[in-house]
């Protein structure tokens, strides 16, 4: 497969500097959203990524500084767990891409996004769906996204150790849940993604 299929469209176009963007923690009960936008040299593959959710968390922490030491820049945005109540989870997810990319060093022309919807950018977007498994850019944001909300998870996990955030990354896992019935839902939940259980909890 070409890793820059996408990117050399883009250049083909007349683009000339092009930033990956992906969001991690999208379907958690708990803690923010996450998103990081990611510049690569032009023609620059970074070994061994690959889209966050297909290799192991050993791999991804290596990838992680690899990424940050092989990028032109990066940065990572988050919604909090407040604004996702507020605005709802699509609307947070676009916000923390916004910050992504808002709060890079270098002004890109054009995003590579992941999935299929745009979340209005002060530049040109490009949808990609399944763009983390497609696109060079796209697979290293999803990295550091992935990545980042993660340690921020373990860092709650010792705020928080009853959820025991450190194995569920706050996901609606069975243990996760039986932790909630047993302990109520703590200030990092959100608490629009458990009206049912709340409500049934009563």
């Amino acid at each position: 497969m070409n890793w820059l299929e996408y990117e050399n469209f883009a250049l083909s176009k007349g683009y000339k500097i092009i930033c990956g963007v992906d969001e991690a923690g999208r379907g958690p009960l708990a803690g923010p959203v996450y998103a990081a936008a990611v510049i690569l040299p032009e023609g620059h593959v970074i070994e061994g990524v690959n889209d966050s959710k297909k290799i192991s968390e050993k791999k991804r922490d290596m990838l992680y500084d690899k990424i940050i030491d092989e990028c032109v820049c990066w940065n990572v945005g988050v919604a909090s767990v407040s604004e996702i109540d507020e605005i709802n989870i699509l609307q947070a997810t676009f916000l923390a891409m916004r910050r992504a990319v808002d709060g890079l060093k270098i002004k890109p022309d054009i995003a590579l996004i992941d999935g299929n919807a745009r979340p209005g950018l002060d530049i040109d977007e490009m949808t990609v769906v399944k763009g983390d498994a497609k696109s060079a850019s796209i697979a290293a944001a999803s990295i550091l996204a992935k990545v980042s909300r993660d340690r921020y998870m373990l860092e709650m996990a010792k705020q928080y150790p009853q959820y025991q955030f450190e194995k569920h990354k706050g996901y609606g896992t069975k243990l996760h849940y039986e932790m909630l019935r047993e302990y109520g839902i703590s200030p990092i939940h959100r608490k629009t993604f458990l009206k049912k259980f709340l409500s049934d909890t009563k």
